[in-house]
């Protein structure tokens, strides 16, 4: 129901009196309007157009400003950005700290925007890190780390975690994926899974240990995606089918669980969906459905239409949200 028909039943029903009535009609039509969200949105985008925006800079006016001047200014914008993160940060707490009002998050996200490109740049121009790219990615893995816990920020912290999968995806047998230009391999997929696992056990253990517990989301999203997609890998490329269904069939318990628990749609989705897709092509894989018919393809195809409508019509219910 509308503001304004609500009002008019309130005030019909004698909930609200004329008096009050009039001014807060006064007080609606006259209150300010919040842009609060949609400056906070443009300053996101600000930050990634700086980014985009340097790197072209860079990549055009590279021979004609030259590379000291070039390193300097980043530089300098980089420490400017961290120094006023630093200037107006809030004491730091194993809990949740509000946001401050500052603008500090917006230039925390900046400075490690500008530190990749810094990185970025010197490794192109001059090779400082060599052949040793595990580094390239580990350097930033721990400064964000670092600076997410400092400053409580959920978006470094999914710069840092992406950083560290790189980390670990560069140091798996590189040689071996390169010279082969083939990325599906046994070592990739089950060391992805082992990832994944690793930020969902992390994600539990700052929920249940309240070390920045609304952390977990963030590590458990990252976790349990990494590990969903590895296990559908595993189990449409290799023979050990029974495995990853077997993996997958945990997570999706465990992903389906979770989001009853914390009344989650996200997770809740998450579990059926990669369960449905994972179960449907262990049933239907070309060694056991030959002998199948059209019509049985089919029904089930039908049936699992009939039974989505169904899910989706009485998710609340399932997830424990009470109409």
């Amino acid at each position: 129901m509308k503001y304004p028909a609500l009002l008019k039943l309130l005030t019909e029903t004698g909930i609200i009196p004329e008096d009050q009535s009039g001014k807060i009609q006064v007080y609606e039509k006259n209150k300010p309007f919040s842009i609060h969200w949609e400056l906070r949105t443009f300053l996101y985008a600000g930050i990634v157009l700086l980014g985009t925006g340097l790197g072209t800079v860079i990549y055009f006016n590279i021979d004609s400003i030259g590379h000291t001047v070039l390193i300097s200014l980043i530089v300098a914008a980089f420490l400017g950005c961290l120094w006023y993160a630093f200037r107006y940060r809030k004491p730091f707490s194993w809990n949740e700290v509000s946001t401050g009002d500052k603008l500090d998050d917006f230039a925390l996200l900046a400075a490690c925007v500008l530190f990749l490109t810094l990185e970025g740049y010197l490794q192109y121009q001059y090779n400082i890190f060599g052949t040793r790219y595990g580094l390239v990615t580990f350097l930033p893995a721990v400064l964000f780390f670092f600076l997410a816990y400092r400053f409580d920020h959920r978006g470094v912290l999914s710069m840092a975690i992406t950083a560290f999968s790189s980390w670990v995806g560069v140091n798996i047998a590189p040689i071996k994926l390169w010279q082969q230009k083939n990325f599906s391999t046994v070592d990739l997929t089950n060391i992805s899974i082992l990832l994944g696992v690793v930020l969902i056990a992390a994600g539990f253990i700052a929920g249940y240990k309240k070390l920045k517990a609304h952390f977990a989301f963030t590590y458990l999203i990252f976790g349990s995606n990494i590990a969903f997609v590895a296990g559908l890998a595993g189990l449409i490329q290799f023979d050990t089918k029974f495995l990853y269904i077997l993996l997958i069939t945990l997570l999706s318990a465990g992903s389906i669980w979770y989001g009853r628990k914390m009344q989650s749609f996200v997770f809740l989705l998450m579990g059926v969906l990669y369960g449905y897709v994972a179960s449907t092509y262990f049933i239907f894989y070309r060694d056991w459905a030959q002998g199948l018919s059209f019509t049985i393809y089919t029904l089930y195809y039908m049936a699992s239409a009939v039974g989505i409508v169904l899910f989706l019509i009485n998710i609340k219910q399932i997830i424990g949200i009470k109409k």
